[in-house]
C-alpha cells in the first residue's frame, strides 16, 4: 500500500502573488486532493525583513479568495529557526560547512554567463586555515557554505523526466546561511518538507536546478526525498514570463474585473484542465485532474488574451 500523498504550496511573500504563483498553488492542490491526500501551506519568510507578515497575510487571502483550502495551520519559516539550527549543526558535525568571506562583487567577478542566476562558486574560501578564518572574521561576518563532492545527482521529475547535475561542476559549494543571518533557501526547504512529511513538491520549472542541491542535503541529513513535479512557466499572451513586478496580472488587479470562478477557469484552461472561458472552482477540478493532461500542453503555458489587459 502506497503512502498517502502530502503536497504543499510554499510562497515567498516578497510581493503580491501573480497568476504563475497561483497556477502552481492550484496544481499542487489538485494533485494532492485527487490522490485523497493532504495539502499544506507554508510561508517562506525565512528572510523576515524582506517578507513582511502583512504581505504573507495577503497571500493567504488570495488563496482563500480562489477557493484553495489547506490542512492544518499555516507554517511560517520565520518561526522555525531552531529547526534550521539543528540541521546546520548536523552538517557541521560531518565537516561539510565552512565560512565564506567573499563579497557579492567578488562572487560575481569574472563569473561566466553573466546575468545567469546560477554560477559556480570558485571555492575561494574552501580551504582557509583556522588562523586565516580568525583574521578575516575580525573584519567581516562570514556566510556559511556546504562543500559539495565531485558527484552527479540524478532524479526523475514527473514532468521533466530524467535530470542530472554534477554538484562540483554545475553549482559548486552553496550557501546554507547568509552573512547577515538568515538561513539559505536550500536548507530551510529541505528541513521543512521533511518535518511536515511532504511527499510531493510541485513548483515552477525555474527552480529545477535547485533540486540536486536539495537532494544532496536530504542525503546528508538522512531525510526522505519527495517526488518532484516542476511545472512549465506561465506566460502572458505575448510570451512574457509573469513576475511579481507585473502588477496588471496580480490577483488584486484581476479581482477588480472578474470573479474567482473566472480566474480559476482561466488558470485551468492554460494547462488543459478546462475549456477556454469555462468557470471553475478548485474542488470541481479535482475529478478531472491528471498530470498527463498538463504534460500534453507541452512547453511553457500561455494565458488567453482575454485575461491580459
Amino acid at each position: 500500500m502506497s503512502a498517502p500523498v502530502v503536497g504543499r504550496f510554499a510562497p515567498t511573500p516578497s510581493g503580491r502573488l501573480h497568476l504563475g504563483n497561483l497556477l502552481c498553488a492550484l496544481l499542487a492542490y489538485l494533485s494532492a486532493r485527487s490522490a485523497g491526500g493532504r495539502f499544506l501551506l507554508r510561508i517562506e519568510d525565512v528572510d523576515a525583513m524582506r517578507c513582511p507578515r502583512a504581505v504573507a497575510q495577503r497571500c493567504i487571502e488570495d488563496l482563500t479568495f480562489l477557493g484553495i483550502d489547506w490542512d492544518g495551520p499555516v507554517v511560517y519559516q520565520s518561526e522555525r529557526t531552531d529547526a534550521y539550527e539543528r540541521a546546520l549543526k548536523r552538517l557541521k558535525a560531518q565537516g561539510l560547512v565552512y565560512p565564506c568571506f567573499c563579497t557579492r562583487a567578488q562572487l560575481h567577478e569574472g563569473a561566466p554567463n553573466e546575468g545567469d542566476t546560477q554560477f559556480v562558486y570558485s571555492g575561494a574560501c574552501r580551504n582557509l586555515s583556522p588562523e586565516e578564518i580568525a583574521r578575516r572574521a575580525m573584519g567581516r561576518s562570514p556566510a556559511l557554505r556546504v562543500r559539495v563532492p565531485e558527484e552527479t545527482v540524478r532524479f526523475c521529475d514527473a514532468l521533466c523526466g530524467e535530470v542530472e547535475e554534477n554538484l562540483a561542476r554545475d553549482c559548486g559549494d552553496f550557501i546554507v546561511r547568509r552573512s547577515d543571518g538568515p538561513f539559505g533557501y536550500q536548507l530551510a526547504v529541505v528541513v521543512d518538507d521533511a518535518e511536515a512529511g511532504v511527499t510531493e513538491v510541485v513548483r515552477g520549472r525555474d527552480i529545477l536546478t535547485s533540486t540536486p542541491r536539495q537532494i544532496f542535503l536530504q542525503r546528508a541529513l538522512g531525510l526522505p526525498q519527495p517526488r518532484y513535479v516542476h511545472i512549465p512557466l506561465l506566460r502572458d499572451a505575448q510570451g512574457r514570463r509573469l513576475a511579481k513586478r507585473d502588477r496588471d496580472l496580480d490577483l488584486d488587479a484581476l479581482a477588480r474585473r472578474m470573479d474567482a470562478a473566472q480566474i480559476v477557469g482561466f488558470l485551468a484552461a492554460s494547462c488543459g484542465l478546462a475549456e477556454p472561458g469555462e468557470r471553475a472552482t478548485p474542488q470541481a477540478l479535482v475529478p478531472r485532474f491528471s498530470w498527463a493532461r498538463v504534460a500534453a500542453m507541452g512547453g511553457d503555458l500561455r494565458l488567453p488574451p482575454a485575461l491580459c489587459p
